[in-house]
């Protein structure tokens, strides 16, 4: 959509925002801003619904030069039913009209609509801010790095916000923040696997480090045959592309003593299936197999760079690619992991629960975690259970869970918790080695990953899981997001970690 979307305090605008609740004519305070009444007359038009998101364009007929050359009358939906949240459609909404029109400035005036409201459903100016600049952000995440001669990546626009209220401007700018740990993730989901190995993930990994101030180290070779890690060595060791762990650290100035807080992303560059091959058209799209550890590093970025918490937190990206050689593990294979749990392999496709499990021995053996939280595409299961409307969940700690839904919440990332019963775990049990890395029975499905997951989780560890292969990514052209990846979870673990 645009080049970029920066912040001013003063200058002029080409366009100007306001505000209309559905079923509502403009308020007082709103048509002062509107002297020649076009935007009124707009909205008594037969499309002027008042829904959210809706735009209608009105044009004064002789603007100074000054002022600005049209007005965009934004839906802001049913009054009784406004949440704050739904400012995020709105954000998006005006960002695919300035966009459309090409315009390269524009005032965003929907405080005197607002002001209407009940006040307990008033959003403060940071709020508004926030919300708007989120869904700015979102709509406005290209991809054309790989567009080549035959057909050229367009020309986009530099697009300027301006406001002279200072809180609207600070929402803005953390709005605006959050969508680009968001972003950053999508950037990454996008990148096709012949770029994005392990190790181009690995150097990404160092260079934002660098840039936002973390630390990254990054475990391979014989270092993690020394640490046991023993999923990512058997499942990556088919490819020319070899694995690694991949941690990043943020330390706040102050704080720095308390316990981490530790984020874990599955980080499958590309998931052929192994010898347990995917078959048909069943791999297309497999580079989104590392979105889990695409959102953390999105994460990251923005704990980094906006929420700077109190406290440690640390990324733990399992990163490798499944692919097939003569050195590829095998259906049958037993893996003994490093904190003494064995594994039968019944099907090398499903890899990343065996990648996951090195990390979370990780995070509980050597980091001292006050929680863990891992996120990953890890089942078909939960797609067919929620679709792409929420994420699963599932936790060992009745807190914790709440303090994920509640991020949730805050980022329209929508979860489900999901039980996990001692049960489920004993649908895991091999009759050769401790557990199986998938069931031979389809019931549960993505319960068996949790549970399955759940045996590297030590004792007395409070515990996470969200299971994002329903929504990590979209087909639909709606909302905050075009076709492609929409980064789920990036906006969600920063505003777990801002909670502490």
């Amino acid at each position: 959509m645009f080049d970029s979307v920066s912040i001013a305090s003063r200058g002029n605008a080409e366009v100007l925002i306001i505000g209309q609740f559905k079923g509502q004519s403009l308020d007082a305070d709103t048509k002062k801003l509107d002297p020649e009444g076009v935007a009124l007359s707009a909205t008594k038009r037969a499309e002027a619904s008042g829904e959210v998101g809706s735009v209608l364009t009105a044009f004064p007929s002789s603007p100074k030069k000054s002022e600005p050359n049209r007005v965009l009358i934004v839906g802001l939906g049913d009054k009784a039913d406004f949440s704050t949240g739904a400012l995020r459609n709105v954000g998006a909404a005006i960002g695919r009209a300035l966009a459309g029109a090409k315009a390269t400035s524009a005032t965003i005036a929907l405080d005197s609509a607002l002001s209407k409201l009940a006040k307990s459903k008033q959003p403060s100016a940071h709020d508004t801010g926030a919300m708007l600049g989120e869904g700015l952000g979102l709509i406005s995440w290209t991809y054309d790095d790989l567009k080549g001669t035959a057909n050229p990546a367009p020309k986009r626009d530099k697009l300027k916000i301006i406001s002279d209220d200072a809180k609207l401007r600070a929402g803005l700018e953390r709005g605006l923040a959050l969508a680009e740990g968001s972003n950053e993730a999508r950037r990454l989901s996008q990148t096709p696997p012949n770029i994005a190995t392990t190790s181009w993930i690995a150097s990404e990994a160092k260079k934002m480090a660098r840039k936002v101030g973390l630390k990254c180290t990054v475990i391979q070779g014989k270092a993690l045959e020394d640490e046991q890690l023993v999923g990512l060595i058997n499942v990556g060791k088919a490819s020319e592309n070899k694995p690694c762990l991949i941690r990043l650290e943020y330390t706040p100035a102050r704080g720095a003593s308390k316990r981490p807080i530790v984020l874990v992303g599955k980080t499958m560059t590309y998931d052929s299936g192994g010898l347990s091959i995917k078959v048909g058209g069943g791999m297309r799209g497999m580079k989104r197999d590392k979105d889990g550890g695409c959102a953390v590093f999105g994460a990251m970025h923005a704990i980094a760079t906006t929420i700077k918490p109190n406290r440690p937190v640390v990324a733990l990206l399992s990163c490798a690619e499944n692919s097939i050689s003569d050195e590829a593990y095998r259906p049958d294979d037993v893996i003994t992991f490093r904190n003494g749990v064995t594994v039968e392999v019944t099907n090398t496709d499903a890899e990343g629960r065996l990648v996951m499990a090195d990390a979370l021995c990780w995070a509980c053996d050597k980091e001292n975690p006050e929680y863990v939280v891992d996120t990953a595409t890890l089942t078909g299961g939960v797609v067919v259970a929620l679709g792409s409307v929420y994420a699963g969940l599932w936790s060992n700690d009745d807190a914790l869970a709440g303090k994920v839904e509640c991020a949730a919440a805050g980022s329209d990332e929508r979860v489900w918790r999901l039980p996990l019963h001692p049960d489920y775990k004993a649908m895991m049990k091999s009759p050769v080695a401790d557990i199986v890395n998938s069931a031979p029975v389809r019931e549960a499905h993505p319960i068996q990953g949790a549970a399955f997951l759940e045996h590297f989780v030590a004792d007395g560890v409070k515990w996470a899981h969200l299971d994002i292969a329903g929504t990590h990514a979209t087909d639909k052209d709606s909302g905050c997001f075009i076709p492609g990846p929409t980064g789920f979870g990036a906006r969600l673990l920063a505003n777990l970690v801002e909670q502490g």
